[in-house]
């Protein structure tokens, strides 16, 4: 397999590598700073961009793609593989990790492990106080997974200090993924969609999808006294938290420094957009699921 390592693209055979999957191009947002933080640890990750956006699809379509990509990546000899996708994380991760007839994937693979990037952005907003806006996919919006995790993390009788608000934005991942990120169509979309947390006086608000890190700049210009949680800044030491709490885990991970890409669209688009919003130079593998 093509590789790089400290920029120098090499053919290397890997195993035990942690695996971060997401619809398109969202999740190299997450997949960056878990790079950065776990240097030594091998890393793939994989883009769905075939069939990107996922926010727009059915949940029977959003599971059948995700449990395609997870079973893709286990292939690859993954030991642990991290849903960088809030859609997927909201709509297949829960039957995913569950035990046959339900569907998922443990009989399998009994000894390997999937986790979503929505848990440990909802235990930090669990610790605050004020309105708090979820910005979100319509599939994760409909799925109320943000509520459902928030409700279960703080006392019934505290909850009455939150006053959440969730808004679908179904334009921004599309708008995102054609690499219109300062582009004035995505400028409107975003004044748009934060009509309502502006309204109600949101004080912290939910990226509740991966890609729109990409544009937070633009989110936090619009609201500049807001709080935003994302996952790039919360997954890196969540990741460190799960690794601490199991280190029979921990201790099958390789450590070669592998960096490696996948993606069902085009690898040239791929690189290119790697390339000029996150700076880092790949060369993805085509991958047909």
């Amino acid at each position: 397999m093509l590789i790089s390592v400290a920029g120098v693209f090499l053919f290397v055979y890997s195993q035990n590598m942690i695996g971060v999957f997401d619809s398109g191009y969202g999740g190299l947002t997450v997949f960056k700073p878990l790079a950065e933080h776990f240097p030594k640890y091998d890393f793939i990750y994989f883009g769905d961009n075939a069939r990107a956006p996922y926010g727009s699809r059915s949940q029977e379509d959003i599971y059948k793609y995700t449990l395609e990509a997870v079973d893709w990546l286990f292939r690859q000899k993954c030991e642990l593989i991290i849903l960088a996708c809030n859609t997927a994380s909201s709509q297949a991760l829960r039957k995913i990790q569950q035990d046959p007839p339900a569907g998922g994937l443990p009989a399998k693979w009994p000894d390997k492990k999937v986790l979503g990037v929505l848990i440990p952005v909802a235990q930090a907003v669990a610790k605050l106080n004020g309105t708090v806006g979820i910005l979100a996919t319509q599939a994760t919006v409909k799925s109320g997974a943000y509520l459902r995790e928030i409700h279960k993390l703080v006392k019934h009788s505290m909850f009455d200090k939150f006053d959440i608000i969730q808004a679908a934005a179904p334009l921004l991942v599309p708008l995102i993924e054609s690499g219109k990120i300062d582009n004035p169509e995505t400028k409107d979309a975003v004044h748009e969609y934060l009509k309502e947390f502006k309204k109600d006086g949101v004080k912290n608000i939910i990226l509740g999808c991966t890609h729109y890190p990409f544009i937070k700049h633009l989110i936090q210009a619009e609201m500049p006294e807001t709080k935003i949680f994302d996952s790039p800044s919360i997954i890196p030491a969540s990741l460190k938290s799960y690794l601490a709490r199991h280190p029979e885990i921990e201790k099958c991970l390789s450590r070669n420094g592998i960096r490696r890409y996948a993606t069902t669209g085009d690898p040239k688009k791929f690189s290119k957009f790697a390339k000029d919003f996150l700076k880092i130079e790949i060369v993805p593998e085509k991958v047909k699921l």
